[in-house]
Protein backbone atom coordinates (compact mmCIF):
# COMPACT_ATOMS: atom_id res chain seq x y z
CA UNK A 1 0.00 0.00 0.00
CA UNK A 2 0.93 3.91 -1.10
CA UNK A 3 1.60 5.48 2.36
CA UNK A 4 2.44 9.37 2.57
CA UNK A 5 4.19 11.77 3.90
CA UNK A 6 1.46 14.24 4.09
CA UNK A 7 4.10 17.73 4.98
CA UNK A 8 1.75 20.62 6.06
CA UNK A 9 3.11 23.88 5.94
CA UNK A 10 3.46 25.70 8.99
CA UNK A 11 2.86 29.22 8.32
CA UNK A 12 0.98 28.26 4.59
CA UNK A 13 -2.53 30.82 5.40
CA UNK A 14 -0.31 33.77 6.93
CA UNK A 15 0.97 34.61 3.54
CA UNK A 16 0.31 38.06 2.90
CA UNK A 17 -2.12 37.36 -0.66
CA UNK A 18 -1.04 39.95 -3.19
CA UNK A 19 -4.88 41.63 -3.35
CA UNK A 20 -4.21 42.88 0.10
CA UNK A 21 -1.20 44.60 -0.59
CA UNK A 22 -2.73 47.55 -1.65
CA UNK A 23 -4.25 47.83 1.90
CA UNK A 24 -3.34 50.89 4.11
CA UNK A 25 -0.69 49.48 6.77
CA UNK A 26 -3.17 50.71 9.56
CA UNK A 27 -6.30 48.66 8.21
CA UNK A 28 -6.74 45.52 9.51
CA UNK A 29 -6.02 42.02 7.06
CA UNK A 30 -9.08 40.48 5.81
CA UNK A 31 -9.24 36.75 6.44
CA UNK A 32 -8.63 34.32 3.30
CA UNK A 33 -12.03 34.11 1.69
CA UNK A 34 -14.09 31.03 2.96
CA UNK A 35 -13.81 27.81 0.91
CA UNK A 36 -17.37 27.07 -1.16
CA UNK A 37 -19.98 24.93 -0.26
CA UNK A 38 -20.13 22.72 -2.91
CA UNK A 39 -16.95 21.30 -4.56
CA UNK A 40 -15.51 22.41 -8.19
CA UNK A 41 -17.30 20.00 -10.87
CA UNK A 42 -16.57 19.67 -14.65
CA UNK A 43 -18.96 18.65 -17.53
CA UNK A 44 -18.63 15.33 -19.54
CA UNK A 45 -18.80 17.24 -22.75
CA UNK A 46 -21.15 14.53 -24.32
CA UNK A 47 -23.63 15.39 -22.20
CA UNK A 48 -23.03 18.43 -19.96
CA UNK A 49 -23.18 16.42 -16.50
CA UNK A 50 -21.14 17.48 -13.77
CA UNK A 51 -19.05 15.75 -12.04
CA UNK A 52 -16.73 16.55 -8.92
CA UNK A 53 -13.04 16.84 -10.15
CA UNK A 54 -12.07 14.53 -6.98
CA UNK A 55 -12.87 10.88 -7.60
CA UNK A 56 -11.59 7.40 -6.02
CA UNK A 57 -9.27 4.56 -7.54
CA UNK A 58 -9.65 1.10 -6.00
CA UNK A 59 -6.57 -0.07 -7.25
CA UNK A 60 -4.69 -1.94 -4.06
CA UNK A 61 -5.80 0.08 -1.51
CA UNK A 62 -9.38 -1.65 -2.40
CA UNK A 63 -8.17 -5.22 -2.33
CA UNK A 64 -8.44 -6.19 0.72
CA UNK A 65 -9.81 -9.47 2.68
CA UNK A 66 -12.56 -9.54 5.22
CA UNK A 67 -10.72 -8.87 7.79
CA UNK A 68 -13.27 -6.16 10.04
CA UNK A 69 -10.67 -3.34 10.98
CA UNK A 70 -9.32 -3.42 6.78
CA UNK A 71 -12.80 -3.30 5.56
CA UNK A 72 -13.86 -0.40 8.69
CA UNK A 73 -11.48 1.44 7.17
CA UNK A 74 -12.58 1.46 3.51
CA UNK A 75 -15.90 1.85 4.85
CA UNK A 76 -14.66 5.44 6.12
CA UNK A 77 -13.16 6.36 3.29
CA UNK A 78 -16.24 5.71 1.25
CA UNK A 79 -18.04 7.67 4.33
CA UNK A 80 -15.93 10.80 3.78
CA UNK A 81 -15.49 10.97 0.13
CA UNK A 82 -19.60 11.02 -0.26
CA UNK A 83 -19.40 13.65 2.74
CA UNK A 84 -17.14 16.13 1.15
CA UNK A 85 -18.95 15.54 -2.27
CA UNK A 86 -17.47 12.85 -3.98
CA UNK A 87 -19.39 10.82 -6.83
CA UNK A 88 -16.95 9.09 -9.26
CA UNK A 89 -15.38 5.51 -7.81
CA UNK A 90 -12.62 4.01 -10.29
CA UNK A 91 -12.83 -0.29 -10.26
CA UNK A 92 -11.50 -2.63 -12.35
CA UNK A 93 -11.47 -6.97 -12.17
CA UNK A 94 -7.82 -6.25 -12.59
CA UNK A 95 -7.71 -5.01 -8.69
CA UNK A 96 -8.40 -8.16 -7.07
CA UNK A 97 -11.50 -8.18 -4.42
CA UNK A 98 -11.59 -3.88 -5.03
CA UNK A 99 -15.13 -4.16 -6.70
CA UNK A 100 -16.56 -7.17 -4.19
CA UNK A 101 -15.38 -4.50 -1.21
CA UNK A 102 -17.83 -1.63 -2.81
CA UNK A 103 -20.40 -4.32 -3.07
CA UNK A 104 -20.28 -5.10 0.55
CA UNK A 105 -19.45 -1.40 1.84
CA UNK A 106 -21.65 1.35 -0.38
CA UNK A 107 -25.20 -0.12 0.57
CA UNK A 108 -26.20 2.28 3.33
CA UNK A 109 -23.63 5.02 2.88
CA UNK A 110 -25.18 8.51 3.32
CA UNK A 111 -24.78 10.13 0.17
CA UNK A 112 -23.93 6.96 -2.14
CA UNK A 113 -26.79 7.77 -4.14
CA UNK A 114 -25.02 10.41 -5.84
CA UNK A 115 -22.46 7.36 -7.09
CA UNK A 116 -20.90 7.27 -10.26
CA UNK A 117 -19.89 4.00 -10.99
CA UNK A 118 -16.79 3.47 -13.24
CA UNK A 119 -15.13 0.27 -13.88
CA UNK A 120 -13.52 -1.65 -16.72
CA UNK A 121 -13.47 -5.13 -18.95
CA UNK A 122 -9.54 -7.07 -19.11
CA UNK A 123 -9.76 -9.68 -20.33
CA UNK A 124 -9.13 -11.32 -24.49
CA UNK A 125 -12.31 -12.41 -26.30
CA UNK A 126 -16.22 -10.84 -26.72
CA UNK A 127 -18.02 -13.68 -24.72
CA UNK A 128 -15.13 -13.68 -22.10
CA UNK A 129 -15.61 -9.44 -21.37
CA UNK A 130 -19.57 -9.87 -21.35
CA UNK A 131 -18.94 -12.61 -18.80
CA UNK A 132 -16.74 -10.61 -16.90
CA UNK A 133 -18.77 -7.19 -17.06
CA UNK A 134 -22.38 -9.18 -15.47
CA UNK A 135 -19.61 -10.30 -13.16
CA UNK A 136 -18.82 -7.11 -12.20
CA UNK A 137 -22.14 -5.84 -12.27
CA UNK A 138 -23.16 -8.29 -9.41
CA UNK A 139 -20.36 -7.31 -7.41
CA UNK A 140 -20.82 -3.94 -7.42
CA UNK A 141 -24.59 -4.29 -6.75
CA UNK A 142 -25.86 -1.31 -8.67
CA UNK A 143 -28.96 -0.89 -11.37
CA UNK A 144 -25.87 0.09 -14.04
CA UNK A 145 -22.88 1.31 -14.70
CA UNK A 146 -22.89 4.84 -15.63
CA UNK A 147 -18.57 4.37 -16.84
CA UNK A 148 -17.24 0.95 -18.87
CA UNK A 149 -13.62 1.40 -19.90
CA UNK A 150 -11.55 -0.76 -21.77
CA UNK A 151 -8.72 -1.34 -19.34
CA UNK A 152 -5.30 -0.87 -21.56
CA UNK A 153 -6.84 -1.25 -24.54
CA UNK A 154 -7.13 -5.06 -24.20
CA UNK A 155 -8.45 -6.88 -27.25
CA UNK A 156 -10.63 -3.11 -27.54
CA UNK A 157 -11.63 -4.42 -31.47
CA UNK A 158 -13.31 -7.44 -29.74
CA UNK A 159 -15.24 -5.22 -26.73
CA UNK A 160 -15.77 -1.99 -28.23
CA UNK A 161 -18.87 -2.97 -29.95
CA UNK A 162 -20.04 -4.85 -26.90
CA UNK A 163 -19.95 -1.34 -24.96
CA UNK A 164 -21.30 0.74 -28.28
CA UNK A 165 -23.99 -1.96 -28.31
CA UNK A 166 -24.34 -1.68 -24.22
CA UNK A 167 -24.53 2.77 -24.26
CA UNK A 168 -27.51 2.27 -26.77
CA UNK A 169 -29.64 -0.11 -24.92
CA UNK A 170 -28.74 1.81 -21.46
CA UNK A 171 -26.60 -0.63 -19.48
CA UNK A 172 -24.07 2.12 -19.51
CA UNK A 173 -24.37 5.16 -19.70
CA UNK A 174 -20.54 6.24 -20.99
CA UNK A 175 -18.11 4.26 -22.60
CA UNK A 176 -14.25 4.71 -22.25
CA UNK A 177 -10.98 3.70 -22.82
CA UNK A 178 -7.78 3.59 -20.65
CA UNK A 179 -4.10 3.60 -20.57
CA UNK A 180 -1.25 4.14 -18.02
CA UNK A 181 2.30 5.25 -17.56
CA UNK A 182 1.90 6.95 -20.78
CA UNK A 183 2.22 3.58 -22.76
CA UNK A 184 0.19 3.50 -26.15
CA UNK A 185 -0.83 6.93 -26.71
CA UNK A 186 -0.02 6.49 -30.68
CA UNK A 187 -2.79 4.37 -30.27
CA UNK A 188 -5.09 6.09 -27.72
CA UNK A 189 -4.88 8.93 -30.06
CA UNK A 190 -5.94 7.19 -32.69
CA UNK A 191 -8.94 5.68 -31.05
CA UNK A 192 -9.71 9.25 -30.03
CA UNK A 193 -10.01 10.78 -33.22
CA UNK A 194 -11.75 7.65 -34.90
CA UNK A 195 -14.36 5.92 -32.29
CA UNK A 196 -17.02 7.45 -30.14
CA UNK A 197 -16.18 7.45 -26.69
CA UNK A 198 -16.71 9.68 -23.99
CA UNK A 199 -14.11 9.15 -21.59
CA UNK A 200 -10.11 8.48 -21.88
CA UNK A 201 -8.42 7.81 -18.39
CA UNK A 202 -4.66 8.50 -18.76
CA UNK A 203 -1.84 9.08 -17.06
CA UNK A 204 -0.97 12.88 -16.02
CA UNK A 205 0.67 14.61 -12.94
CA UNK A 206 3.27 16.93 -12.11
CA UNK A 207 5.80 14.28 -13.16
CA UNK A 208 4.45 12.99 -15.80
CA UNK A 209 3.13 15.61 -18.48
CA UNK A 210 3.10 13.33 -21.62
CA UNK A 211 -0.51 13.59 -22.47
CA UNK A 212 0.10 17.44 -22.64
CA UNK A 213 0.93 17.87 -26.37
CA UNK A 214 -1.58 15.86 -28.31
CA UNK A 215 -4.08 13.76 -25.69
CA UNK A 216 -5.03 16.83 -23.59
CA UNK A 217 -5.74 19.14 -26.54
CA UNK A 218 -7.23 16.47 -28.58
CA UNK A 219 -9.91 15.64 -25.63
CA UNK A 220 -11.10 19.21 -25.43
CA UNK A 221 -11.28 19.27 -29.72
CA UNK A 222 -13.68 16.12 -29.81
CA UNK A 223 -15.17 16.45 -26.33
CA UNK A 224 -13.91 13.92 -24.32
CA UNK A 225 -13.80 13.27 -20.82
CA UNK A 226 -10.25 12.83 -19.26
CA UNK A 227 -9.91 10.85 -15.76
CA UNK A 228 -6.42 11.48 -14.45
CA UNK A 229 -4.94 8.68 -12.77
CA UNK A 230 -1.36 8.01 -11.03
CA UNK A 231 -2.03 11.47 -9.59
CA UNK A 232 0.50 11.20 -7.02
CA UNK A 233 2.98 9.43 -9.44
CA UNK A 234 2.98 6.06 -7.32
CA UNK A 235 3.10 8.09 -3.95
CA UNK A 236 6.59 9.25 -6.03
CA UNK A 237 6.06 12.85 -5.59
CA UNK A 238 5.75 12.48 -1.99
CA UNK A 239 9.75 11.30 -1.70
CA UNK A 240 10.50 14.59 -3.98
CA UNK A 241 9.12 16.84 -1.31
CA UNK A 242 9.72 14.98 1.87
CA UNK A 243 10.69 17.46 4.64
CA UNK A 244 10.03 20.63 2.86
CA UNK A 245 7.51 22.73 3.43
CA UNK A 246 4.75 24.39 1.10
CA UNK A 247 5.70 27.33 -0.53
CA UNK A 248 4.06 30.36 0.85
CA UNK A 249 2.15 31.31 -2.26
CA UNK A 250 0.40 27.84 -1.79
CA UNK A 251 -1.65 29.85 0.04
CA UNK A 252 -3.21 31.44 -2.79
CA UNK A 253 -4.98 28.55 -4.32
CA UNK A 254 -6.01 27.53 -0.84
CA UNK A 255 -3.48 24.28 -0.45
CA UNK A 256 -3.13 22.92 2.74
CA UNK A 257 -0.90 19.97 1.90
CA UNK A 258 1.08 18.33 -0.78
CA UNK A 259 -1.76 16.40 -1.85
CA UNK A 260 -4.06 19.21 -2.39
CA UNK A 261 -1.09 20.92 -4.48
CA UNK A 262 -0.26 18.02 -6.52
CA UNK A 263 -3.78 17.31 -7.61
CA UNK A 264 -4.93 20.96 -7.91
CA UNK A 265 -2.71 21.08 -10.68
CA UNK A 266 -4.10 18.30 -12.29
CA UNK A 267 -7.62 19.47 -12.43
CA UNK A 268 -7.07 23.03 -13.24
CA UNK A 269 -5.97 21.82 -16.68
CA UNK A 270 -9.11 22.54 -19.26
CA UNK A 271 -9.40 19.23 -20.32
CA UNK A 272 -9.28 17.48 -16.92
CA UNK A 273 -13.01 16.02 -16.29
CA UNK A 274 -11.66 14.00 -12.71
CA UNK A 275 -8.59 12.61 -11.23
CA UNK A 276 -8.64 9.63 -9.13
CA UNK A 277 -6.38 9.41 -5.79
CA UNK A 278 -6.32 6.19 -4.30
CA UNK A 279 -5.69 5.66 -0.49
CA UNK A 280 -6.07 3.26 2.47
CA UNK A 281 -6.14 5.72 5.33
CA UNK A 282 -9.37 8.09 5.53
CA UNK A 283 -7.02 11.05 6.95
CA UNK A 284 -5.40 11.06 3.66
CA UNK A 285 -9.27 10.58 2.20
CA UNK A 286 -9.90 14.14 3.63
CA UNK A 287 -6.71 15.69 2.54
CA UNK A 288 -7.14 14.40 -1.32
CA UNK A 289 -11.24 16.00 -0.94
CA UNK A 290 -9.90 19.35 0.05
CA UNK A 291 -8.35 19.99 -3.46
CA UNK A 292 -11.79 20.19 -5.06
CA UNK A 293 -12.73 23.17 -2.81
CA UNK A 294 -11.24 26.69 -2.79
CA UNK A 295 -8.91 28.73 -5.34
CA UNK A 296 -7.57 26.74 -8.51
CA UNK A 297 -4.11 28.31 -10.19
CA UNK A 298 -4.43 30.12 -13.25
CA UNK A 299 -1.62 28.82 -16.22
CA UNK A 300 0.62 31.40 -14.53
CA UNK A 301 0.75 29.81 -11.12
CA UNK A 302 1.05 25.98 -12.89
CA UNK A 303 3.61 26.91 -14.36
CA UNK A 304 5.27 28.17 -11.38
CA UNK A 305 3.84 24.89 -9.83
CA UNK A 306 5.49 22.75 -12.66
CA UNK A 307 9.14 24.72 -12.15
CA UNK A 308 9.15 23.76 -8.61
CA UNK A 309 9.72 20.07 -9.31
CA UNK A 310 11.89 20.65 -12.84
Amino acid sequence: MIRRRTLIAAAGFLATLASLRAVAPTAAAAPPPARPAAAHRRPIPRSGELLPVIGLGTWITFDVGPVRRDRDERRRILAEFFARGGSAIDSSPMYGRAEEVLGDLLPGIAGSERLFAATKVWTPGRALGVRQMELSHTLWRVERFDLMQIHNLLDWRAHLPTLQRGREEGRFRYIGITTSHGRRHDEIEALMRSEPVDFVQLTYSLVDRRAEDRLLPLALDRGIAVIANRPFDGGGLFDVVRGRPLPPWAAEIDCENWAQYFLKFIVSHPAITCAIPATSRSEHLIQNMGAGFGRMPDPALRRRMQREFE
